[in-house]
């Protein structure tokens, strides 16, 4: 296969490979009780790669694994670049038909999975036929323990083009089903350096994997550090108060949240934050959705020593924007400029670009854009151009200063008597009611005008739905027509694991 010249080939393994050498004693992974220095770490992952090997699995084969953030992740990520392979995560949220579409679609030839979730694989890999290996006991399939056991702690260094892929990561499926998002090497090893460098992931840093590492961001920032010669910390299951509580004992420093995670510290209330000691936390990172303009600023009034940055991207794409702190508070809802080596597009329906003020669907150009859908010529071709700019289908707005500001996705757009209704305005305004914890914001038919606004709002602690009260607020802000006609509440506002709300499952 062909290697990169002029230097080493890119690979996500080498990070761990280069600080088993340099920092062999350095703990590279804490999970509970449990943790690992390089040292171990780079062993683990090469008993793992031989696992793997062992099998008979030829070059690049898939092997889906099906995990929670805990600390055999990296190392299994690790062992299967090591062996020449390619990853493809199973969420473990997902029904039997759900990862058996995945597995079968991905062309898995192994399985590595929690003992919790073997109920959800085992059907579609036993009807493959395929190996399944067992992290945690189980009575009739071998166990992860064993098999490193007795396999060789030698790293086979199985060579691969940094082009490769070293994931086949499924899209969350909010329209159709998932897919199959091949990402490269050097993708995910630039990212890595990057984030090391704008977020503090790296060498002598300490960091917490909250976001699921199944997840593209989730694996992206929780891998990094250790990539970069850092600690990760594993939250193994999402809980506001478990999560400070892991900052204060392990003096974390850098964070990776969605809003949902804003969302329920908030909900704590003030006196959870401040009897805990969070002084080592200097850095927040915050993507995946919109974050409200008034929940960033409660973020940044509780912890003012902290510096946020709120960032765009997607699983084909990667990081596309970022707003770093110093615009924070003068750029309510920006996501920012472009992120390092990236180049950005905005178009409007008729393929012209857009200046200050404009709005229309964004493109990015960078060296962590996917290599295509795994299987799907024809989807990649539909979001890609033909001199190389991917889109995810959101529609942004350019202000006068280049920031960009999401509007909302072009298949969520409204179109209501003729006229674009951007659901990410009307949402934002909601936010800003002391009767809405947050709102999702959807078009229904409607024989007049095509489509009209309605709103599934969740109400916060102790308030009841007053629509006239939100009509009354939305007059004062938003034109007549893009107020909501329709109203209901719910109680939690249904997410996909990367915390996007996925509005086909909301309930009028």
């Amino acid at each position: 296969m062909p290697l990169a010249t002029g230097g080493a080939p890119l690979n996500i393994a080498n990070g761990v490979r280069e600080f088993a050498r340099a920092t062999p004693t350095a703990v590279a992974v804490v999970d509970g009780d449990r943790s690992l220095t390089y040292a171990e770490l780079g062993e683990r992952a090469a008993r793992v790669a031989n696992v793997l090997l062992d099998l008979g699995l030829a070059p690049g084969a898939h092997v889906a694994v099906g995990l929670g953030n805990r600390l055999e992740h990296p190392e299994i990520a690790c062992g299967i670049a090591m062996a020449g392979m390619t990853m493809v995560p199973v969420n473990p949220r997902y029904t039997a038909a759900e990862a058996g579409f995945i597995l079968e679609h991905s062309e898995a030839r192994a399985v590595l999975v929690d003992a919790a979730l073997v109920d959800v694989v085992a059907p579609a890999a036993r009807a493959a036929d395929l190996p399944v290996i067992v992290l945690g006991e189980h009575a009739e399939l071998p166990t992860y323990d064993e098999a490193l056991a007795a396999a060789s702690p030698v790293d086979p260094r199985r060579p691969v083009a940094e082009t490769d892929p070293f994931c086949i990561a499924y899209t969350s499926g909010t329209t159709g089903q998932p897919k199959g998002v091949m990402i490269s090497h050097r993708s995910r090893s630039l990212t890595f350096y990057q984030a090391a460098a704008e977020w503090g992931l790296g060498n002598g840093r300490t960091s917490l994997a909250v976001a699921p590492m199944y997840h593209g961001a989730g694996f992206a920032f929780g891998y990094a550090p250790v990539f970069t010669g850092g600690t990760v910390v594993m939250l193994n299951k999402w809980s506001p108060r478990t999560m400070l509580d892991l900052v204060a004992q392990h003096a974390i420093q850098s964070v990776f949240l969605v809003p949902a995670h804003v969302q329920m510290l908030r909900a704590l209330g003030e006196d959870a934050i401040a009897a805990t000691d969070l002084s080592s936390l200097d850095t927040i990172y915050i993507n995946a959705a919109a974050l409200p303009w008034d929940l960033k600023q409660w973020l940044m009034g509780a912890l003012p020593h902290v510096g946020v940055h709120e960032l765009y991207g997607s699983t084909e794409s990667g990081i596309i924007t970022n707003l770093r702190p110093v615009d924070a508070a003068t750029r309510p809802g920006s996501v920012g400029h472009p992120w390092f080596m990236t180049e950005v597009r905005v178009v409007d329906e008729t393929g012209a670009e857009v200046g200050p003020g404009g709005t229309g669907e964004l493109f990015s150009r960078s060296p962590y854009l996917m290599n295509g859908y795994f299987k799907n010529a024809e989807a990649t071709a539909a979001c890609t151009t033909e001199d190389g700019f991917v889109t995810c289908g959101d529609l942004v707005e350019l202000d006068a200063d280049g920031f960009l500001h999401i509007v909302g996705r072009k298949s969520d757009m409204i179109v209501s008597g003729g006229i674009n209704v951007f659901p990410r305005e009307i949402e934002d305004v909601l936010a800003e009611h002391p009767a809405v914890s947050e709102a999702a914001v959807i078009g229904v038919a409607s024989e007049q005008w095509g489509e009209e606004v309605a709103a599934v709002v969740v109400l916060a602690d102790g308030a009841t739905l007053d629509a006239d009260a939100l009509d009354a607020h939305c007059r004062d802000r938003l034109a007549g027509f893009k107020i909501p006609r329709r109203w209901s509440t719910t109680a939690a506002l249904p997410r996909n694991a990367a915390g996007k709300v996925v509005k086909r499952d909301l309930i009028l």
